[in-house]
């Protein structure tokens, strides 16, 4: 459980059989009636086989989403509006973190929304690569490196 200003954020990890119904409630609202994508790309193959983490508030409020996938890159994250600026992106950020490293990984890699560098490199993520579309936002590759943990 992480503290961010008044706000009491818990992050639980799990399957997609476990939060899926959650997280996918989080990832339409921000992704695809935000941002516009289509609700078809929403969606994939990979969300059965991710630990996903599911980030509450106090009432169990629904605030973020996050997924990591079993090669080590870490995805769909999102923060419901009312909740950003509030350390939820960052509670689910180093709660996936700390999976990957359990899970052996050694480093971990996003694609992010151009917009949300700045975000990533707090946490030691670097571009590695150039800017590309990803449904109509642009996005780059970012790596960090995982300290033995």
């Amino acid at each position: 459980m992480k503290r961010a200003g008044q706000a009491r954020i818990q992050v639980r990890l799990g399957s997609w059989q476990e939060l899926g119904e959650q997280a996918l409630k989080i990832r339409l609202e921000v992704f695809v009636d935000e941002q516009g994508v289509p609700a078809g790309l929403e969606l994939d193959a990979m969300d059965p086989v991710c630990v996903h983490a599911l980030a509450s508030g106090s009432g169990d409020v629904l605030l973020g989403t996050g997924r990591l996938l079993p090669d080590g890159h870490i995805g769909r994250m999102a923060v419901v509006r009312a909740a950003r600026g509030q350390g939820v992106g960052s509670a689910l950020l180093l709660t996936l973190m700390r999976a990957a490293r359990e899970h052996g990984h050694q480093e971990v890699e996003v694609h992010s929304q151009v917009d949300a560098a700045a975000f990533y490199r707090r946490f030691g993520f670097e571009i590695i690569g150039p800017e590309f579309d990803d449904a109509g936002i642009p996005h780059v590759t970012m790596r960090a490196q995982l300290s033995p943990g």
